[in-house]
């Protein structure tokens, strides 16, 4: 028996999430799917995408994938646009993609700043764009901004990336602002450190997980379902009067 929360309020409702083929990501996807959402995702690894779409092909409606580069904001907005005319326009808008590739100060280019931007940033901004009006349409909607603890936690060898999720704060408040009238709640949500298969595989090791249950007051691993399940009630009714807020989920660390 599922213990967890079901909100009938996201039924087929319009939900679109990028960077939804693996990590987080994909739990989310997941997580929408078996609320009985209409969730469209994007991403740029297919492979990924089939596997989890053929995970669920017994929803009451299967996600639809569209490959795409968030980083190409064309691209994106055409995306959420065909997204859109299979679902209507979007109730829930999860920016979800980034890219948490270390980098040194002293070697980062031009070119590795503006990237780092693309990738983790100005996506959001963009999507949200993209999705306000139909929001206005449907009389309100919710946007989740997606951060991360790891500028709050002074992690090191990757600046650009730590400045675009403390940014990420400035962005959703200033949209919760601007589109409150219109009933659009805008909120950010931010993990701590996740156990997903990339973390495990590239950055997770004894030290850092010593450090980890050091500063975490809950023992244990952080894992993409207690993402999740920060994301549907953020995207239900359920939280119809919470904008302009941050939802950390970090165990505790922060």
């Amino acid at each position: 028996m599922n213990r967890y929360a079901h909100y009938p309020s996201l039924r087929d409702k319009h939900v679109f999430i990028s960077g939804g083929t693996t990590g987080i990501g994909a739990d989310l996807v997941a997580g929408f799917a078996r609320q009985a959402a209409k969730v469209t995702f994007v991403g740029r690894n297919a492979q990924a995408a089939a596997a989890l779409l053929d995970s669920l092909s017994g929803a009451s409606c299967p996600p639809v994938f569209i490959e795409c580069d968030i980083t190409d904001v064309a691209a994106l907005q055409a995306a959420i646009a065909e997204g859109q005319s299979r679902h209507g326009p979007c109730h829930a808008l999860v920016n979800n993609a980034a890219n948490d590739q270390r980098h040194k100060t002293l070697e980062l280019s031009v070119a590795g700043w503006d990237e780092a931007i693309a990738v983790n940033l100005r996506h959001q901004f963009f999507a949200a764009q993209a999705v306000i009006p139909g929001m206005r349409l449907l009389g309100g909607g919710s946007i989740i901004n997606l951060s991360s603890t790891s500028w709050k936690i002074k992690v090191p060898d990757y600046p650009a990336y730590a400045t675009c999720k403390a940014a990420i704060h400035g962005l959703t408040r200033s949209l919760a602002r601007e589109f409150g009238a219109d009933r659009i709640r805008v909120n950010t949500l931010t993990p701590g450190w996740v156990m997903t298969d990339k973390q495990k595989r590239l950055w997770v090791d004894a030290s850092g997980l010593a450090e980890r249950d050091r500063n975490q007051c809950l023992p244990g691993d952080l894992l993409s379902a207690d993402i999740t399940r920060c994301a549907l009630f953020l995207a239900a009714d359920d939280s119809r009067m919470c904008s302009a807020q941050e939802f950390v989920v970090d165990g505790g660390w922060t």
